[in-house]
């Protein structure tokens, strides 16, 4: 069931690991921490392709934008994992959290963020920044990773002028890229549990068809809702976390 809700709001907005690699930390009491996020990466991969196959068919996704700075978030993803044993991930939980509210204040003032794709000309400088967007945030996702969906999303519709929909279906290409990466990773390392992650995976699968079908049904504004929530709720868990280090 948790695997299930988590593919669903994962398949919208992200943030599908806020319920997934708690519920596995519960579940897997004494497993490596490296062992417990390479089977919610994998279990997560199989929602996210779903929710891919599901927004090109209904959304349409312009693959010649987005596989490019979909190919740089994999490298990049792949780098970030390897940091993590050189730099410890926690401290960017500052940073990220003050990123995050910066992200909720912007969308929550300007009401009408994301309501209407207003996508500027294909053109050099787009294209470098959707490869920056890929590669910036593929390295984060490889090297920490939460809140990496909202991102995508907010800085596609920021720089790219895409509405929520529209850079939600591109986002998920980019987070299947980082996935795919992470999941190279983690099995090469020996660090997924595929008893427990092939039956959460045919559940995020899924969770995420109801989720894409959800936001393409309901449109912008839902997906906008959600976003919100699941900002806020990322938020809460990285404020909870500081004041419990202090």
């Amino acid at each position: 069931m948790t695997s299930f809700v988590a593919g669903l709001i994962d398949s919208i907005v992200g943030g599908g690991g806020l319920i997934q690699v708690p519920a596995l930390l519960i579940a897997l009491p004494g497993v490596p921490i490296p062992m417990v996020f390479g089977t919610n990466k994998l279990a997560s991969i199989a929602g996210t392709g779903t929710a891919v196959l599901r927004f090109s068919r209904s959304v349409g996704i312009r693959w010649q934008r987005v596989l490019p700075p979909a190919a740089a978030a994999f490298v990049c993803s792949w780098l970030g994992a390897r940091a993590v044993h050189h730099i410890d991930p926690s401290l960017l939980k500052p940073l990220v959290l003050v990123l995050l509210v910066a992200v909720l204040v912007y969308t929550l003032l300007q009401r009408d963020f994301g309501a209407v794709s207003v996508e500027r000309p294909p053109s050099r400088r787009q294209s470098l920044i959707a490869l920056s967007i890929g590669a910036s945030l593929g390295f984060y996702d490889g090297f920490f990773g939460p809140g990496t969906g909202s991102f995508l999303i907010f800085l596609f519709i920021q720089l790219l002028g895409l509405s929520f929909l529209q850079a939600t279906a591109e986002a998920k290409v980019v987070n299947f890229a980082t996935n795919l990466a992470a999941v190279g990773y983690f099995a090469a390392t020996h660090s997924v549990l595929y008893a427990v992650a092939l039956p959460m995976a045919a559940c995020n699968i899924l969770g995420a068809m109801v989720g894409a079908r959800l936001a393409v049904a309901r449109g912008n504004r839902f997906v906008r809702t959600l976003f919100l929530m699941v900002v806020s709720a990322v938020i809460g868990r990285f404020a909870w976390d500081t004041l419990q280090a202090l």
